[in-house]
């Protein structure tokens, strides 16, 4: 078998490390090492939404762990949805340490404009009101400006996040989804990323067809505002394809890393 690769697995929007427990013993089978985190107010972490005060509070986890990795050590750093955006920031602040970055139908920035682009597009372009059904955003810097934070709601998990999943990942879902902040205001400042760091990483991009969030058209949105190395496809995969179709992703990522051995 060939050397294993080392998996960070960073969690979505109001989600946590919870949510890839079907995938990561599929990856351990297969010889990998795997760690999947939760950020700051995510899954078990201890702090509340309110005590962080910006986005560096939120990937706290995410930077503590990739700097104490050893020197030599690379890692296959993954970002499903809203997780895009804090790897963009891990891989700007240590690209020697990561093999290839991995966005599943994830929020994936360039280099050129800021972060707060992509998610300017989806909230103001991409998605109505009616549509999230029972969440709730907040507007901590007043109705005219852009959400400060979002709480998914039982409707909205079962029709649009977990829709082809089991009815116990769904419940489990109700459980354990927190509310999250989206710090847009930190991912509107220039110069974030550069082309020196970010852009010297490998970026694959895995597309899920059924995707009723970040919808299909929105994704080749996203791979043509930036574009990866290589582009990916799950065919009849909701958002939520780690418990969706758990197989298929593995075997995805296999293929991915396959190339860096």
């Amino acid at each position: 078998m060939d050397r294993g690769k080392h998996f960070v697995l960073v969690h979505g929007a109001g989600h946590g490390a919870w949510c890839w427990y079907k995938l990561v013993p599929l990856l351990k089978l297969l010889g990998h090492r795997v760690t999947a985190l939760d950020l700051g107010s995510s899954g078990v972490n201890p702090k509340r939404l309110h005590e962080l005060a910006s986005v560096y509070d939120y990937v706290q986890p995410l930077m503590e762990l990739v700097a104490s990795l050893p020197q030599d050590e690379k890692v296959v750093l993954v970002g499903h949805s809203y997780g895009g955006l804090p790897i963009s920031l891990a891989m700007e602040s240590f690209p020697e340490k990561i093999l290839v970055a991995v966005f599943v139908s994830a929020y994936m920035p360039n280099y050129i404009s800021p972060p707060i682009t992509q998610a300017q597009e989806f909230l103001i372009n991409r998605i109505k009101p009616e549509s999230l059904l029972d969440s709730q955003l907040s507007f901590g810097l007043g109705l005219e400006s852009l959400p400060t934070a979002v709480t998914f709601g039982p409707d909205y998990l079962s029709v649009a996040l977990y829709q082809h999943c089991q009815p116990e990942d769904l419940e489990l879902a109700k459980s354990l989804t927190r509310p999250h902040g989206l710090f847009l205001e930190d991912f509107a400042k220039e110069s974030l990323l550069s082309k020196e760091k970010f852009g010297s990483v490998d970026r694959v991009y895995v597309v899920l067809e059924k995707d009723e969030v970040m919808k299909e058209d929105f994704q080749r949105w996203v791979i043509d505002d930036s574009p990866p190395k290589e582009v990916k496809f799950i065919a009849g995969a909701d958002h939520m394809v780690m418990m969706s179709r758990p197989k298929e992703l593995c075997l995805c990522f296999q293929e991915i890393v396959q190339q860096y051995n």
